[in-house]
C-alpha cells in the first residue's frame, strides 16, 4: 500500500503537526470550511450513495437488502469521513484509515463483485461527494473548490489502490483454493478414485463422461524473444489457454496444465457421440486455441464415462505420442486417426521384427532422419527436401542408400507399406 503524505502542497505542510484541535486548514466553500460542509452530510449522503450504485450497478442491484444498508452503507460513511478528516487536517488517510475500506473490497471479491463495478462505485461515490460540496460554490470560491478537487484527487488514488489490492489478493487467494480442489477431483479421475468427495468440497458436479485431451504446445515467439521475459510469456500463453478451456467446458472442465502442455478433461453427455458427430466442437477448440496461444498445438483425445478417466488418459497419452512421433500437422488425432500407427506401436513380436527391418540404420542417423521426413511429407521428395533444408537430388541420394542397406526401396510402391510400419515400429523400440 502506498504510504500516507501529506495532502495539498508539500512545502507547506511536510513535517508539520496536524491543527490544534477545533481548528482546520480546509478550503472555505460560502464562508464555510469544506471539512464542516461534508461532514455534516454523511449519513444522508451515504445512504444516497449506496442508492446509486444499487440504481446504477447490476452487480450491487443483485446484493441483499440488509448487506447494502448495513456492511457497505458503513464503509462508504467511512469513506466519506476518511475524505473529511484529510479536508480537516491536510493529510492523506492512514494505514489504520482504511481497514476498513479494504475489507469490504475484500468481501467484494469473495462474493464475486468485479472489480471494474467496485472501482467505478468508488469513483462515482466521489463524484458525488464532491458535488455535494460545490454546491454551495459561488465565484469567489473557484480557487477553494480547485483545492478540493485536488485533495479528493489526491484521496480516491490512494483509496483506489487500497481498495484494487486487497481484491486482487483475496480474488487470487480464492482462485487458488478453487483451482486446488479441482486438482484433487482430477486427480481423482485420473487415479481411478471416486471423485465425489473431492467434487464436494470443489463445489462441482462431476460429469457423467469426459472427453480427455493431452496437450502438447509449442512455443510462443514472445519464449524465445530476448527481449521479453519468458516466464511471463509462458504465463500470459498458459492463461489464455485456461480460459479457452473453462469458456468451452462451462466452467466445469478440468485441466493441470504448463507451458509445454498437459491434461484438460472436458463434460460430455456421451462419450461415443463426443468423438463422432461432436468431433467437429473439439477440433474447434483445439484449433482455437493454438489461435490464443499463438503456437502449434498438438491434441491426443479419447471420451470415457468417468469411472474410466484414467484408462482414457492412457490412451491420449499414446495418441499424442504417436501424432508427435510420426510427424503429423498440429491438431486434434482420436484413436481411428492413427488406427494402424497405434497398433504398430504395440509391444510384440511383430514390432520386433518390423523394428528389425531398419535396425541397420541406427548407425546412420542422417539416413534415419531422411526417411522420416520423406514419410511425413507423403513421400514426396520435393516437400521433404525443405524439412531437411537441402537440395531434393541430396533426398534422392539419401533414399537410394537406404535402398541399398535394408533391402527396402522408399520410391517403389509395393516397399511403402512395409517401409512406413518399420519406420513407426523403430520408432516406439525402446533403443
Amino acid at each position: 500500500m502506498t504510504e500516507s503524505k501529506p495532502a495539498g502542497n508539500p512545502s507547506s505542510t511536510a513535517g508539520r503537526p496536524g491543527p490544534p484541535a477545533g481548528t482546520s486548514v480546509a478550503p472555505r466553500i460560502g464562508g464555510v470550511p469544506a471539512d464542516s460542509l461534508l461532514g455534516a452530510q454523511v449519513p444522508a449522503l451515504a445512504r444516497r450513495m449506496v442508492a446509486t450504485f444499487a440504481d446504477r450497478f447490476p452487480t450491487y442491484s443483485a446484493l441483499p437488502r440488509e448487506e447494502l444498508a448495513g456492511d457497505i452503507t458503513r464503509v462508504v460513511e467511512d469513506n466519506l469521513r476518511a475524505f473529511v478528516r484529510t479536508l480537516r487536517t491536510g493529510r492523506l488517510p492512514s494505514r489504520g484509515d482504511l481497514v476498513e475500506m479494504t475489507r469490504s473490497s475484500a468481501r467484494r471479491a469473495e462474493e464475486g463483485v468485479p472489480l471494474g463495478a467496485v472501482l467505478s462505485a468508488y469513483h462515482l461515490g466521489w463524484r458525488m461527494g464532491l458535488d455535494a460540496l460545490v454546491a454551495r460554490a459561488g465565484p469567489a470560491d473557484l480557487d477553494a473548490v480547485v483545492e478540493v478537487e485536488r485533495i479528493l484527487l489526491d484521496v480516491l488514488q490512494l483509496v483506489s489502490a487500497a481498495v484494487a489490492d486487497a481484491y486482487v489478493e483475496e480474488h487470487q487467494a480464492l482462485h487458488g483454493q478453487d483451482q486446488a480442489a479441482r486438482h484433487e477431483v482430477l486427480s481423482a479421475l485420473l487415479d481411478g478414485q471416486d471423485p465425489r468427495e473431492a467434487a464436494r468440497r470443489a463445489g462441482v458436479r462431476p460429469a457423467p463422461a469426459y472427453a480427455v485431451l493431452t496437450l502438447a504446445l509449442g512455443a510462443h515467439p514472445d519464449e524465445t524473444d530476448s527481449g521479453v521475459s519468458s516466464s511471463v510469456a509462458a504465463r500470459r500463453k498458459l492463461r489464455r489457454i485456461q480460459a479457452e478451456i473453462d469458456h468451452h467446458g462451462r466452467d466445469r472442465a478440468l485441466h493441470a496444465l504448463n507451458a509445454h502442455g498437459g491434461t484438460a478433461l472436458l463434460p460430455v453427455d456421451d462419450p461415443e457421440t463426443a468423438l463422432t458427430g461432436g468431433w467437429e466442437r473439439l477440433t474447434g477448440l483445439v484449433a482455437r486455441i493454438a489461435d490464443r496461444a499463438g503456437t502449434a498445438v498438438h491434441a491426443g483425445v479419447a471420451a470415457t464415462a468417468a469411472a474410466s478417466v484414467a484408462d482414457a488418459a492412457r490412451e491420449s497419452a499414446d495418441i499424442l505420442e504417436i501424432v508427435r512421433i510420426t510427424g503429423r500437422e498440429p491438431g486434434a488425432y482420436r484413436i481411428t486417426d492413427v488406427l494402424l500407427d497405434y497398433q504398430l506401436s504395440r509391444p510384440g513380436p511383430a514390432r520386433t521384427r518390423l523394428a528389425g527391418l531398419l535396425a541397420v540404420l541406427d548407425d546412420h542417423p542422417v539416413l534415419l532422419e531422411t526417411l522420416r521426413a520423406y514419410v511425413a511429407s507423403a513421400f514426396s521428395r520435393r516437400r521433404a527436401a525443405p524439412l531437411l533444408h537441402v537440395h531434393p537430388n541430396t533426398v534422392d541420394y539419401r533414399l537410394r542408400r537406404v535402398a541399398v542397406l535394408t533391402g527396402l526401396d522408399p520410391t517403389c510402391p509395393g516397399d511403402l507399406p512395409r517401409l512406413r510400419a518399420a519406420l513407426v515400429a523403430h520408432d516406439f523400440t525402446p533403443s
